[in-house]
């Protein structure tokens, strides 16, 4: 069965950065695209980021594109994000997704197939 479980979240400052991981297993990771999504404050699930099966084209919400990155291990099956210049704005659970792609199709998230538990980000200044 497909197993996505998330971890790296935490409090940090304003300005701060962390390092969320998304290990994956129970299904072909190579092969699917693989995404974070998010949920702020008093705002629904929001798509932030995706990556292609090889890792070869990333593509980012206009609210994170150079603050956030996006990167995955085959060898390990895990998925990563680098969160720095994190605001209040970033406040939230973060969710590891699978499937994805550019903005235009991931914006409705119509394309999660599974999804993890979260992992949460608190942002104080």
């Amino acid at each position: 069965q497909v197993e996505l479980v998330e971890s790296g979240g935490g409090s940090v400052q304003t300005g701060g950065s962390r390092r969320l991981s998304c290990a994956a297993s129970g299904f072909t990771f190579s092969r699917d695209y693989m995404s974070w999504v998010r949920q702020a404050p008093g705002k629904g699930l929001e798509w932030v980021s995706s990556i292609y099966s090889d890792g070869r084209y990333t593509y980012y919400a206009d609210s994170v594109k150079g603050r956030l990155t996006i990167s995955r291990d085959k060898a390990k099956n895990v998925v990563y994000l680098q969160m720095n210049g994190l605001t209040s704005e970033d406040t939230g659970p973060d969710y590891c997704a699978t499937g994805g792609g550019p903005g235009d199709y991931s914006d409705s998230l119509g394309f999660i197939g599974y999804w993890g538990q979260g992992t949460q980000v608190n942002v104080s200044s």
